[in-house]
């Protein structure tokens, strides 16, 4: 059981998808570093542009360490730009800021998946951690047998596993969502002037997108073997 050839399957794609959108994702955005802006802005100016042309002026906007370690917390309302980004005056930079300051617009909007992806947060958290030691405690128990202790451990911890499944699902749309927005800000306020700029942009915005669909799909690959390990998908295992 613990050295499932399936399971190491899993494993790997989820690996290799999670490495080919990674590099995916620095390339662009080294690629993107290159075409400087023509409106000169840097990423902290373009990301107040975007947030000021929707009436939003409660939020902060501070630099960050890291590299691509760009986040907005709707708790304290703060954007956090990288470095690179924060003072960078390129098509990268431009895209990943308003990115973010498209998650702020969000949760000034109320935009709904965004709001059920906050309220999951303890409970993806919590189930990511232990789901999986439940179901394995109840296969040990007897879960294939479809009945007591066993089974109702696995389903529990299936269950709760389904919570950071869903969590992983639903940043999809709130992702591509605020990339969006963002292409649409850029273009309507004139910060991006040309194919080139709006090339750059796109394959930033877009390659970062793509990361959440692969976490998503390895969390649906693990969600689906540990409900088959506990019996609950074809058939029930006795092993």
């Amino acid at each position: 059981m613990f050295f499932d050839p399936v399971y190491m399957i899993i494993i790997l794609v989820t690996a290799v998808l999670s490495g080919i959108t990674s590099m995916m994702v620095k390339s662009s955005f080294n690629k993107g570093k290159k075409v400087i802006l023509r409106s000169g802005l840097t990423g902290s100016e373009i990301a107040r542009k975007v947030l000021e042309s929707a009436n939003i002026y409660d939020v902060k906007i501070e630099q960050h360490s890291g590299f691509l370690t760009d986040h907005y917390n709707p708790t304290t309302k703060t954007l956090a730009l990288s470095t690179e980004v924060y003072s960078g005056r390129s098509a990268a930079s431009a895209g990943v800021a308003a990115h973010e300051a498209g998650h702020a617009i969000q949760h000034a909007h109320g935009y709904v998946p965004m709001y059920i992806r906050s309220a999951i947060v303890p409970a993806a958290n919590i189930g990511s951690m232990l789901g999986p030691y439940l179901v394995i405690f109840g296969i040990m128990l007897g879960a294939a047998e479809g009945a007591g202790l066993g089974y109702s451990l696995a389903v529990i911890g299936v269950l709760m596993f389904g919570a950071a499944t869903f969590f992983s699902v639903i940043t999809v749309p709130v992702e591509f969502d605020a990339s969006s927005r963002a292409k649409k800000e850029l273009y309507s306020l004139r910060i991006i002037d040309g194919d080139e700029e709006l090339s750059s942009v796109s394959s930033v915005l877009r390659a970062a997108g793509l990361t959440y669909v692969a976490a998503a799909i390895g969390a649906i690959l693990n969600l689906l073997y540990w409900a088959w390990r506990a019996g609950l998908l074809g058939g029930r295992r006795r092993d």
